[in-house]
């Protein structure tokens, strides 16, 4: 056997061994979470990309049969993507939107708190409905860091939804409290983004 035959079995060998402590590690934590129950999980950071990582995890619901509720706060002026095909290919899911915009558009406090109030009213059903099985806050974060909506209202709410079902939070910020209940916390970070460039945001992509 020559050298480098020798050395590529090598390699082989401690690469099977290293494959196997780690499916072993693996195998051992699925075989620990044994709870059975839904979950919250927030999607925040300065990046690009927590909408659409909840929309992904819609179309994975939908995949399964799921009952969906989605709802944004802040959007719904400007058509999406998202929207056009949930109402075009996804009647069954139950779909809503502020649709004010972005709160540095509307400039009026009194008239944003009432739209978050109005948009709310459409959350509580859902998060009181043992039927539905996910349901998306889509930059809610905002509501809460803006404090148009009370703040423990809604992480209450959130708290005693039913227990099968699964919660997504979009948006930057949040507060501590909300990161408090969330199960799983992930942070995008903006490193680049094509608008700085002044490169202008693409249907389909953007939007």
């Amino acid at each position: 056997m020559s050298d480098d035959t020798r050395t590529d079995a090598d390699k082989a060998r401690r690469h099977k061994a290293s494959m196997q402590k780690q499916k072993a590690r693996v195998d051992a934590a699925v075989e620990a979470a044994d709870n059975e129950r839904g979950v919250v999980i927030l999607l925040t950071g300065n990046g690009k990309g927590k909408s659409s990582s909840a929309f992904g995890m819609v179309m994975r619901a939908l995949g399964y049969g799921h009952s969906v509720g989605v709802v944004q706060f802040i959007k719904g002026v400007q058509l999406s993507g998202e929207e056009i095909y949930l109402r075009d290919h996804c009647p069954t899911v139950d779909f809503h939107q502020m649709g004010t915009g972005f709160t540095w558009n509307t400039q009026d406090r009194d008239s944003d708190i009432a739209a978050a109030e109005a948009t709310w009213a459409k959350v509580e059903p859902m998060l009181a409905d043992p039927g539905k099985d996910l349901v998306i806050l889509d930059e809610i974060t905002y509501m809460i860091g803006y404090k148009y909506l009370d703040e423990a209202k809604v992480l209450d709410a959130i708290a005693n939804r039913p227990v099968e079902q699964s919660v997504i939070v979009t948006g930057r910020g949040g507060g501590s409290a909300l990161r408090e209940l969330a199960d799983t916390v992930s942070e995008v970070k903006d490193i680049k983004h094509a608008f700085k460039a002044g490169i202008k945001a693409r249907k389909g992509v953007d939007y």
